[in-house]
């Protein structure tokens, strides 16, 4: 392997180069200011930080008219890349089996945790008690397994990068790769054009993020208007809970999953991602960071193939900071009305909830809906209590999304470890920080190396 070959044609082969390049890091300051300039206008002004919603709900959307586009481009080079389709299918069968048992982790470390909180006795106004029915209703039109099933498959082929739709994205994608997968020379002119496309896409991406910090401020300054600081108060006991939980679970669990699996420290996989973090933790919404999370993963040394398949069904289905969320929601507001739930109800109803998050995922509000969708099936009694979690559901949701990204950051190397679809030297280069990734085009392909697909493991010296 000529590494030295490869690294002198690379415009970013020392990190002296890189940082005389690279100006992003100003702007992932700004969202710090940002953020803070928006708590700052919530709390004192709640009425002005209201009017700034639109802000962060625009930026959202830009990021969020980009992933259809991504998944489309990541997951065609990915699987037309591999001329054995076999090899496709053996990494979908190790990351489903990997999501279903992180699942039961979660869910896990969610009961035992929700089962230790200490009791609060709150009191529910006639307004809270109208939003609880108002959700389950909203959770019961997202419709059943059939209904999510059957809305994988899009209208026609160009609606699927239209409809937003992440799952119907994924669909299009597998079918167009293994087409082209199958047209041999031909579809490798076609692969050809994609990545040119690719290029184009990550692009736009890179101009959209510099507006980021007007998104992070008026989406901070809008929540913290509306809810205020005396609703925190009220509920910090199961807020605080909720964060230690997932912490616990991504230290503890997913730590030393890396560790023993892949052999590579969370802390520096951290230290790689923290700028799709930070861009999590001021929208709230880990959708904002999958097509970094696809840019990086493969510039890490993933290989196209296994992150195209990995990110994208990862982010639908190994939802494990939605999992905790149910459970500890759940048994805090059982035990608050006074009407504790008994451990078979816990299991069968939390098992309901994980399932139907899957169906919900990329919906706007999926975690409190289908909340309020599982109480109304097993137990109406506790609907109403819904109203106790709407006031800090945003708090929440930023910490349940930044653990669902987390997961999928981990499972991505895991499962690559044990499908072998991973450059170890790639991988250390860049954690190291010898190889930084391009933030200027977020383009992937300018640092990764040449032999990330190839089947025989590559020998370094």
């Amino acid at each position: 392997m000529s590494t030295g070959a490869q690294n002198s044609a690379s415009p970013f082969s020392t990190p002296q180069v890189a940082r005389k390049r690279d100006r992003t890091h100003f702007l992932y300051i700004a969202v710090i200011v940002a953020v803070a300039a928006g708590i700052a206008v919530g709390l004192l002004a709640p009425d002005l930080g209201k009017e700034l919603k639109p802000l962060g709900t625009g930026f959202v959307a830009l990021v969020k008219m980009m992933i259809a586009p991504v998944i489309f481009c990541t997951i065609v080079l990915g699987i037309g890349s591999v001329r054995q389709a076999a090899q496709v299918g053996r990494v979908g069968g190790v990351a489903l089996l990997y999501f279903l048992v992180m699942s039961g982790f979660a869910l896990v470390i969610g009961l035992v945790v929700g089962n230790l909180l200490p009791t609060t006795n709150l009191q529910l106004t006639d307004a809270l008690r109208g939003q609880g029915a108002e959700l389950a209703e909203k959770a019961g039109e997202s419709g059943g397994t059939t209904e999510f099933l059957l809305g994988i498959i899009p209208t026609s082929l160009p609606s699927a990068l239209t409809d937003g739709s992440v799952l119907e994205a994924l669909f299009v994608a597998l079918l167009v790769g293994f087409a082209i997968q199958g047209l041999g020379e031909t579809g490798q002119k076609a692969l050809v054009a994609i990545e040119a496309i690719k290029k184009i896409v990550f692009k736009v991406l890179a101009m959209v993020m510099w507006a980021a910090p007007v998104g992070a401020f008026g989406a901070i300054a809008a929540v913290v208007g509306e809810t205020g600081v005396e609703a925190l108060k009220a509920l910090a006991i199961v807020m605080i809970g909720f964060y230690l939980t997932c912490a616990l679970f991504i230290f503890i669990v997913l730590g030393l999953l890396l560790r023993v699996v892949a052999k590579i420290s969370l802390f520096k996989v951290l230290k790689y991602v923290a700028r799709e973090i930070l861009l999590i933790v001021s929208t709230s919404s880990s959708e904002t960071a999958l097509p970094r999370l696809i840019a990086k993963m493969e510039h890490a040394g993933v290989s196209k193939s296994t992150v195209g398949i990995v990110v994208p069904t990862g982010y639908s289905f190994n939802l494990d900071g939605t999992a905790i969320y149910l459970t500890m929601a759940s048994l805090f507001i059982a035990t608050s009305l006074g009407d504790p739930l008994s451990i078979p109800e816990q299991v069968s109803l939390l098992l309901f909830m994980v399932v139907a998050s899957k169906g919900a995922a990329g919906v706007s509000g999926a975690g409190l809906a289908t909340l309020a969708g599982g109480l109304a099936a097993h137990k109406p009694a506790l609907l109403d209590g819904v109203g106790l979690i709407v006031g800090i559901d945003r708090f929440m949701s930023e910490a349940r999304a930044v653990t669902n990204f987390i997961g999928n950051t981990v499972g991505t190397l895991v499962i690559a470890t044990w499908s072998r679809t991973l450059d170890r030297e790639q991988l250390s280069a860049v954690l190291a920080g010898n190889r930084p990734f391009d933030e200027t085009s977020m383009d992937p392909a300018h640092n990764a190396p040449a032999q990330q697909e190839q089947k025989t493991p590559v020998t370094v010296p």
